[in-house]
Order: C-alpha cells, then sequence, then structure tokens
C-alpha cells in the first residue's frame, strides 16, 4: 500500500514498541508497563499503520520482529540509552558526584583487575556504583548490544559488528606453575612438556581451550587434565597448592605473579599467540560521563604490564 512517509515517531508508541520486542508478547509488554494489553497493541498497529509495514511476525507462542522490525528495534534501543545517558548527565551534573556504571566482564577480569580498578576509581569519586555481571565470553558483547551494560571487557579472536573496541593489547596462553615446580627453570615451555605433568585446564567450550585443543590437534598431541573447571580463580589456586601446572592469560595471575607466589612462562606452540583482551562498547553510542571517566581508568589498569617472573 502507498503511504506518506512519516514525519516523526511518537516516543510513546516506540516505547512500547521496544517492551514488546523485549517481552516477546503484547501482555507481557502490557505488565512490565503497567498499561493495557488494548493500548500497547493500538500503539502497535498506529506504528505499522505509519510506517507502511508490518513490525512484527505473529505467532501463537509469541512475536518475533520483522526485517523492519529490528531496524525500528535498533533506533528504540538507542534511543532509549541515549535518554539514559541525558538523565545520568543531569543527576551527576557533569561532575561525577554521582552515576552507575555497568560493566560486562568474563571471569579472568572478574577476580583481581576489575575489582582493583573499581575501588581506585570509587575512592576519587565516592559518588560512583558499579555494577559488575560475568558472564561467559560470547555474552559480554551480548550485553552491550542489549544495552545492558556500557563497557565490555573480554577476549576476542575476531571482530563484532555493531560492537566498537576502544581498546585492545595482546593476550597469549601462558603456562602458570609454582615457583618451585621443575618446568620454572625454563624461559619458556610447550604443551608437549605440560602434557608430563598434572594438567588443569578449562572446559572445551572455552576460547582458550579451543586455541589449546587446535594447537595439539596439529601435533598429534593428547592432553589429559586432571582437573577441568570454568572457574579462572580454581585454576589458579590448582597451580599455587602445587597441584602442577595451568594456563592463564598475564592479566588473569597478575597479582599472583607480582607476589611471586606463582611464575608465567610463555608458551612457543603455534596459534597460543592468537587472542586479545578487547575493552568494548557500543558502537555508535556516546557513554554516560561516569563510564567514559571509568573507561580511561580501565585501559590504563590493562596496559601496567609488570615484568612476569
Amino acid at each position: 500500500m502507498p503511504h506518506r512517509p512519516p514525519t516523526h515517531l511518537q516516543d510513546t508508541a516506540l516505547r512500547y514498541f521496544h517492551e514488546v520486542v523485549q517481552c516477546g508478547s503484547v501482555s507481557a509488554a502490557s505488565l512490565r508497563l503497567h498499561v493495557a494489553s488494548s493500548a500497547v497493541s493500538r500503539q502497535i498497529s498506529g506504528l505499522e499503520a505509519q510506517l507502511g509495514t508490518a513490525l512484527f511476525e505473529r505467532h501463537a507462542r509469541g512475536m518475533q520482529p520483522t526485517a523492519a522490525g529490528q531496524i525500528l528495534a535498533e533506533l528504540a534501543r538507542r534511543i532509549s540509552l541515549d535518554a539514559e545517558q541525558a538523565i545520568d548527565a543531569i543527576h551527576a551534573l557533569d561532575s561525577l558526584r554521582a552515576g552507575l556504571v555497568r560493566i560486562a566482564t568474563s571471569d579472568a577480569f572478574a577476580n583481581e583487575l576489575l575489582p582493583q580498578a573499581c575501588v581506585a576509581f570509587q575512592r576519587r569519586h565516592p559518588g560512583l556504583r558499579f555494577e559488575v555481571s560475568m558472564v561467559p565470553t560470547l555474552q559480554v558483547s551480548a550485553k552491550l548490544l542489549a544495552g545492558e551494560a556500557d563497557i565490555g571487557l573480554r577476549f576476542s579472536m575476531s571482530p563484532l559488528k555493531n560492537i566498537a573496541v576502544v581498546h585492545r593489547q595482546s593476550a597469549p596462553v601462558l603456562a602458570v606453575l609454582p615457583p618451585g615446580h621443575v618446568l620454572a627453570r625454563q624461559a619458556s615451555l610447550t604443551l608437549a612438556e605440560l602434557a608430563r605433568h598434572p594438567l588443569a585446564l578449562p572446559p572445551a567450550e572455552t576460547a582458550i581451550r579451543q586455541m589449546i585443543d587446535l594447537a595439539c590437534s596439529r601435533q598429534g598431541l593428547q592432553l589429559d587434565p586432571v582437573l577441568t573447571t570454568n572457574h579462572a580463580k580454581t585454576l589458579l589456586n590448582f597451580a599455587l597448592h602445587g597441584g602442577g601446572v595451568t594456563v592463564s592469560s598475564e592479566v588473569g595471575v597478575r597479582h599472583m605473579l607480582a607476589a611471586g607466589s606463582l611464575v608465567a612462562r610463555p608458551l612457543t606452540d603455534a596459534g597460543l599467540d592468537l587472542r586479545d583482551i578487547e575493552v568494548q562498547t557500543l558502537a555508535g553510542r556516546q557513554l554516560p560521563a561516569a563510564a567514559q571517566a571509568f573507561l580511561g581508568l580501565l585501559v590504563q589498569e590493562l596496559q601496567a604490564v609488570p615484568s612476569p617472573r
């Protein structure tokens, strides 16, 4: 049907539309909005009439946005984030007296690096609050895309659509072991050398394990870890208490290296250096003042790499 190009989109209609996208149904959206289902339906129908296209595919089990609906959902999400930023800036009055910094991160950064950065920043700006979500690596960027985090901190090996990388640094896989371990005498190690000792590794679905498994596959090497866990601190404590050898990035074990309780050695197997640490934000988004300021401190903390022992 022919239609006139709309000159504007109503804020209420977009807000209701965004809730339906988030909830997957009109009834669930109406509950969250505290309005009648009929009011939500009218706003959706009005948008579809205004744009001259269907915004949802309606199924018995819910509503899924069409291609046009996905485009509009992106606009609605950005408007919501921009409004949140404006409110945060007004409340903080650009003085960092108040505000919330939302960070999504994977396990390796949540144990030491992020808490230390939050403490350092909060001492300078006592009115600020932090919300740190520890999720599997692949879900970090999803939190940014959903508008549920301001800053993402994760390991990555490939670019992602609609994600801006504010900072990147190499994060090769290192062997981590106690200072008195026989392998600690060597300047570098190989996976074959690690395989001759009790070994703790992350599970097969993690990026670091996939890198290790690929390197082993190229060599026809079989690893038989005595401990498998997706918790980075458990792996490090396994080595700390004399259980054997594990693997980590430098940033994940930095505090223990500085204390001298563990040592790290580079692994020379091909492919174990093809991983980066990325500090991510949503592409095209202007961060709230508090998040932007914390971003600078976080990058400084990441770059402060001590010399490995």
